[in-house]
């Protein structure tokens, strides 16, 4: 049975048919309305996804309301939403759909494929959905359905694995309704194929499961390890003016938070105190510009913020200025500006800055 793409894909569909859940994408084949809720949902739960979602097509209900959108605003209200190049490349893709395309979004795989930001699964996705291509879509979920179903044990993050799960999912695709194929096979692995302890008992594919039979169910997916995470040691200055003010600066670099603010950062190789801060060379050339009157903690315990590839210990230094400085950002608007959420937790945590 399991050679028989007919067979699983209606035993898939039915059960997607009686258990999906009711979410606004499901509602339409606008290409937008999709694009953006696939990029949205790349590496983020759909219980999160949803607000973003919503809010996103409050404010830009089209592609060129996006397109003519700062990138300031479209990084303010992605804030939280983490993995910050998403929402620039959507921005980027916003402005080409809109301007070079008359607001058209390609109808083919190897057109989607073309957009800024744009994978394999995103492109197919969009295709089997909107224009009902047979494109199969292989995310975290297929794999896992997939590699317990066939009991592949191929790493799904190696070339081969990649390329052995993608031909087996364009093999089982029922091309006669591809969208809702691609959707409930990653319902089923979101909903109940899920990484630990799945009811295997009541599984639709429990006969023929091969994982299942094997009793290889918790050790698939194989995955081939990742690098060591790194730890950094942020420390950030948080200047406060006597006119109620504070110093803000724009990440410019092209890391994981580009173009979004901050305070004065600095960058150590272990946690600092006062004594050790006052020493640090970059905190010496900071404080020549400025008369500190005083320096203190705002968390005596250090902040650990933790993200894919590196934990950041995080220390935020409260500066007391007597002179004034022009040009700073009052404390009335700096929520107004895009920040990370390590930044955005600590403004709504510091009391001067609700006022």
């Amino acid at each position: 049975m399991l050679e028989n793409p007919i067979w699983f894909g209606n035993k898939l569909i039915s059960w997607y048919l009686q258990n999906k859940r009711d979410l606004p994408w499901r509602e339409t084949k606008d290409p937008y309305a999709i694009w953006l809720s696939e990029i949205m949902l790349q590496q983020t739960r759909v219980a999160q996804g949803l607000p973003y979602f919503e809010k996103f097509l409050t404010q830009f209900p089209t592609v060129f309301d996006l397109a003519n959108a700062s990138e300031e605003q479209v990084l303010k209200l992605w804030q939280g939403l983490g993995y910050y190049s998403r929402a620039r490349n959507l921005h980027a893709t916003a402005k080409h759909i809109a301007f070079d395309n008359k607001g058209k979004f390609p109808s083919t795989y190897e057109g989607l494929l073309k957009l800024k930001g744009v994978g394999d699964y995103t492109a197919s996705a969009i295709a089997s959905i909107c224009f009902k291509l047979p494109t199969a879509v292989v995310d975290g979920n297929v794999y896992r359905v997939l590699s317990r179903v066939f009991g592949i044990a191929t790493p799904i993050n190696s070339t081969s694995g990649i390329a052995q799960f993608k031909a087996l999912a364009q093999k089982l695709i029922d091309p006669s309704c591809p969208g809702t194929f691609n959707q409930a096979i990653m319902e089923f692995g979101a909903r109940f194929c899920v990484p630990s302890n799945p009811d295997c008992s009541t599984c639709i594919f429990s006969d023929v499961c091969i994982a299942n039979k094997q009793k290889q169910v918790p050790y698939l997916p194989v995955k081939v390890k990742k690098a060591v995470v790194k730890n950094e040691f942020y420390n950030y200055l948080v200047c406060l003016f006597k006119d109620r003010k504070t110093l803000m600066e724009q990440r410019t670099d092209r890391g994981i938070w580009q173009n979004l603010y901050q305070f004065p950062l600095i960058e150590s190789k272990k946690q600092l105190q006062v004594s050790t801060l006052k020493k640090d060379q970059e905190f010496i050339r900071f404080s020549e510009q400025i008369n500190i009157q005083s320096i203190s903690k705002f968390n005596d315990r250090v902040i650990v913020h933790k993200l894919s590839h590196k934990h950041l210990y995080t220390t935020f230094w409260i500066l007391e200025i007597d002179a004034l400085y022009e040009g700073g950002v009052p404390f009335s608007e700096i929520h107004l500006l895009p920040v990370p959420v390590l930044i955005q937790n600590f403004i709504y945590s510091f009391l001067p800055f609700k006022n």
